[in-house]
């Protein structure tokens, strides 16, 4: 068990003195004439929200131990209470247990081992003072501050009835939970939008939920955290999987081509103007509600913290208007258009045919999106619009150009865990207007005919790069971005890879905005639940000084670059870059089943077969985790149609950081062919699960009485000889560029260079480094089993890659 907290700010004892009585922990309190022991007894009374009598919370204090022998009352009769007592009692406090997580007779040596930050010496008021107030804001056994662990326990209740005009309220730089969350708002609007997707002649209305607190009817004017999710109305996952594209075909040969990027690049067509509604009256309050939106539990940690969470599913969704689509200009404008009415600078009704006008009055014009995945890249794309409004995004495991999310190298690559997956399918998934059959029965053949387009256009055939994938490519806009950005993505996530938030990053370095970027070692997960990093509490910080202009220093406090450690449990490391000055190249030469340190010029070649026997190829088809594993683990029959180059053991452990370069001779049976390949860490090992462990169910709740959330945390497991480090792909007819095709002659070698996903990964010392090359990927590539034979020339392969020296 170990914690890290990178949201807590370091506040000077006046500013302490005066939060601490803003929060009323000192109400009652004459400072100059209390000792310490009755400031000390004072806190621990505050601290216990649900003892409502002197003699509940006497009781209470009866349970705490000031050291192995004494109760914090007992203590307090013959001794001053000082840094030893003080933390022992605050272990306590933070859910932590004698025995089992500490030693009374030794509280620092676990605030150590917790990682836990503390004050050595408590030997004033004054210094008492400071340690409670850094006491609240400690992350407990739960991963939630203490302060946080109050406010689920009843402690801000009687905030609840401040005037509007004295919220919200910050302690630490953060807001804090002061709102009813019994007595939120909820309610829908719809936007107007400058589209018309659907074909009728009338501007596209979008459906918009709101969640916001009671105070904004009182004249209180809120941020708003705008998660875009097209699975919010609803899917067809039946539609979906009939959809699904079947994955076991031959690798098309391309005909040769010199296509330039001039000639597939995508130029936003003129589109004539869209009829607008006429406004038929106003109103103020909204004429729907609704019974429960598909939250995202980070926002209802902010709805009571003073922030409305607004959700909308976009065109072609139920009860909106349009036709879905997927990563497309159209989708970025129907995103952008809720911010937009959110601001004040757009029109939304209260219903779809009355006209009656509704503003965002109870809006302060500040928008921060949040959101994973599709959620998350939507926020990306509406950055990308510039739109003033947007204030900062908070993008998880967000897509930045959809050709990387279902293309790479020229082939068709499936995100992980889904094979036959691609764009028309996610689009009949989401149209969720399906749902409602007499709206579905107005626009069904126009849907189908859209449908049929893109099904031509995505171009599953070539899987070359083309107009309708430089149409959803983000990263052609990043010069708009006007709004700061916080990046979070696993490091294990092969849904949305690495490259998508790699090329963000690196693409954005040298525009006037703010960065943040955090690491994790899962999969495709939100992490605002986890028991080692104060996440909530870091964007909480983030959101008071980007949203409510909260003078808090968040961008120079937060991380530049945080990453979670693969090898160690609750470990988080502070990066300057994910690839920058600290680390140098390193380069490793093909022999004969070896990566070594200097080219061998007589290395000769090295072969494999694609083909496997009938039964296998049935079987890995069927199961391609099962596929992944033999492959790592070096089982027939995959060894013949692979090969595996390993280094010799690390004598000191590095940070492989940024992406892997691969310079390659190779030759192909047939005139057409693939590459994949994996980087592997092998050396046993325990290593860190691929999902976290549950800890505590529903352990972590937004509020008072309010939703809540499981606690989880990433636990190492039982010692394994091997890790994937990373992949790559590549079409072998995709040497010059992504929407070329080169000539492929059988049975002759050509020169490539591959790029590999990014990492930043551990590599113990001891473990080797190997990289296995192989051809069809059973979880991603298309694969017909073909009698295709690939040949390297090792003396001319090499693979290059960044990284930095670290001591175990």
């Amino acid at each position: 068990m170990r914690f890290n907290q990178f949201g807590k700010v370091t506040v000077s004892y006046p500013q302490a003195l005066k939060e601490l009585q803003t929060i009323r922990f000192l109400t009652g309190v004459e400072l100059n004439k209390i000792t310490p022991n009755a400031l000390w007894l004072h806190f621990l009374a505050q601290a216990s929200p649900l003892a409502h009598s002197q003699s509940a919370k006497k009781a209470r204090l009866n349970s705490l131990l000031a050291n192995e022998y004494q109760t914090v009352l007992e203590y307090t009769t013959t001794n001053t209470v000082n840094a030893a007592s003080f933390y022992a009692v605050a272990l306590q406090l933070l859910g932590f247990e004698v025995d089992e997580d500490f030693d009374l007779a030794d509280v620092f040596t676990a605030l150590k081992r917790l990682n836990l930050a503390y004050h050595p010496t408590i030997n004033s008021k004054e210094d008492l003072l400071l340690a409670w107030y850094d006491l609240l804001e400690t992350v407990g056994k739960n991963g939630r501050t203490l302060l946080d662990n109050l406010a689920s326990a009843g402690y801000f209740t009687s905030f609840y009835e401040l005037a509007a005009t004295q919220k919200p309220l910050f302690f630490n730089g953060k807001s804090l939970p002061i709102f009813d969350t019994s007595k939120l708002i909820s309610e829908v609007v719809y936007v107007e939008s400058d589209l018309d997707s659907d074909h009728d002649g009338r501007a596209d209305l979008l459906k918009v939920e709101i969640i916001r607190p009671l105070d904004t009817n009182n004249g209180l004017k809120v941020p708003a955290l705008y998660t875009a999710s097209p699975y919010n109305q609803g899917t067809n996952d039946q539609l979906g999987k009939k959809l699904t594209h079947k994955v076991d075909v031959k690798l098309a040969t391309k005909p040769v081509t010199n296509t330039s990027y001039e000639e597939i690049a995508y130029h936003a067509p003129k589109v004539g103007p869209i009829e607008k509604r006429p406004v038929a009256g106003h109103a103020q309050f909204a004429e729907e509600s609704l019974e429960r939106e598909l939250s995202y539990t980070f926002n209802d940690y902010m709805l009571a913290r003073g922030f409305a969470a607004v959700y909308a599913a976009g065109i072609g969704t139920k009860d909106s208007d349009g036709l879905r689509t997927c990563g497309s200009p159209a989708e970025t404008a129907s995103t952008v258009a809720v911010i937009e009415w959110l601001a004040g600078s757009r029109k939304a009704f209260t219903n779809k045919t009355d006209n009656i006008e509704i503003k965002a009055w109870w809006c302060n014009g500040a928008v921060a999106m949040t959101g994973k995945s599709y959620l998350g890249t939507l926020a990306t794309a509406a950055a990308t619009s510039g739109t003033p409004g947007l204030k900062t995004i908070i993008s998880e495991a967000a897509i930045s150009n959809w050709y990387d999310y279902y293309r790479d190298g020229g082939l068709v690559v499936a995100p992980g865990g889904f094979p036959g997956e691609d764009a028309d399918v996610l689009i009949a998934e989401c149209f969720s207007r399906k749902k409602e059959a007499a709206d579905y029965l107005q626009i069904k053949a126009k849907f189908e005919a859209d449908l049929k387009q893109v099904t031509t256009d995505q171009d599953r055939t070539s899987g070359n790069y083309n107009r309708f994938w430089d149409a959803r490519n983000y990263l052609k806009d990043l010069h708009n971005i006007k709004c700061d950005i916080v990046m979070v993505h696993g490091l294990n996530d092969w849904n949305v890879k690495l490259r998508n938030v790699f090329n963000l990053y690196k693409q954005t370095e040298n525009l006037k905005l703010k960065r943040k970027l955090i690491l994790h070692q899962g999969q495709h997960i939100y992490i605002n639940n986890f028991q080692s990093l104060d996440f909530s509490d870091m964007m909480n910080l983030w959101l008071s000084h980007k949203l409510y202009g909260l003078d808090n220093q968040a961008p120079e406090i937060l991380p530049d670059v945080l990453v979670q450690d693969n090898t160690l449990e609750g470990t988080w490391h502070q990066f300057a870059d994910w690839d920058g000055a600290e680390t140098e190249l390193h380069s490793l030469h093909f022999d004969q089943h070896q990566l070594v340190t200097k080219p061998n010029p007589a290395a000769g070649p090295a072969s494999f077969t694609d083909h496997l026997p009938a039964e296998a190829f049935k079987r890995y088809s069927q199961n391609y985790h099962q596929w992944q594993a033999d492959l790592l683990a070096r089982k027939a029959p995959l060894t013949t149609s692979s090969l595996l180059f390993e280094s010799q053991p690390l004598t000191t452990a590095l940070y492989l950081q940024g992406t892997p370069r691969l310079k390659l001779r190779v030759a192909a049976s047939q005139d057409h062919g693939l590459l994949s390949f994996m980087l592997v860490d092998y050396g046993q090992a325990k290593r860190l699960g691929k999902t976290p462990d549950l800890l505590l169910s529903k352990g972590l709740n937004a509020g008072y009485r309010f939703r809540e959330d499981n606690l989880v945390e990433f636990k190492l497991k039982k010692a394994s000889p091997y890790q994937l480090i990373t992949k790559g792909h590549i079409n072998l007819q995709n040497r010059t560029s992504l929407w070329q095709n080169d000539e492929l002659k059988p049975d002759t070698f050509y020169d490539l260079n591959v790029v590999l996903q990014p990492m930043f990964y551990k590599l113990p010392a001891g473990h080797k480094l190997g990289l296995i090359v192989y051809s069809s990927d059973m979880e991603m590539t298309v694969h017909a089993n073909e009698e295709l034979n690939y040949s390297l020339d090792l003396a001319a392969c090499r693979l290059d890659f960044d990284a930095s020296r670290i001591a175990d």
